[in-house]
């Protein structure tokens, strides 16, 4: 394959990756989610911290995380919130957690978040090749201590930086995007 047909196809599937909020019922299978996160451990980290950890949510927890997404959406929104809350996670065939190392030191934080953000941009595209779509959600449930404690993560240790949800695709929104124009800064 020559590498200009490699690169037309891997810039399609940047332009083509899409955050999906709708679901079929398929179950996405286990090894296949596998190996998406070991090529996501391939992401640049400084220093080679590897930061990242991996929380794969099983049928128990994930209706635990709903009920918890209930009870703290009744709280903020009322009971109606909570029910189509609880009703649209239990719809979602595959959740995953993921975390960033803390740190003391700032940059380093912020290095490890940056690092994580590279995986899992690696592990979206590789999923959306596989026909697997995937929802990066930083919603409050995800900074709530009931969250942190529900899944056993120590906060002081670990940053999640997201919950994301996944399976095939039943809608595939369209989006497009600024003109580069409109977002470079040409600084000679």
């Amino acid at each position: 394959m020559s590498a200009g047909l490699v690169t037309a196809e891997l810039a399609e599937l940047l332009r083509q990756r899409r955050s999906v909020n709708l679901f079929t019922a398929d179950r996405i299978d286990r090894e296949l989610l596998l190996e998406a996160i070991e090529l996501a451990r391939w992401a640049p980290n400084h220093r080679l911290t590897e930061p990242w950890r991996f929380y794969l949510i099983g049928e128990q927890m994930a209706e635990a995380i709903a009920r918890l997404a209930q009870q703290l959406d009744t709280a903020a929104k009322g009971e109606r919130f909570g029910a189509a809350r609880y009703q649209r996670l239990k719809a979602i065939p595959g959740n995953l957690v993921v975390t960033s190392q803390r740190s003391e030191d700032a940059v380093v934080e912020r290095e490890n978040y940056a690092a994580v953000c590279c995986a899992m941009q690696n592990l979206m595209l590789y999923l959306w090749q596989c026909n697997v779509g995937v929802k990066w959600t930083t919603g409050a449930i995800t900074r709530d201590a009931a969250f942190y404690e529900l899944l056993g993560i120590d906060a002081d240790a670990e940053l999640v930086v997201g919950f994301f949800w996944y399976g095939k695709p039943k809608v595939v929104p369209t989006q497009k995007r600024r003109a580069v124009a409109e977002i470079v800064v040409e600084i000679p």
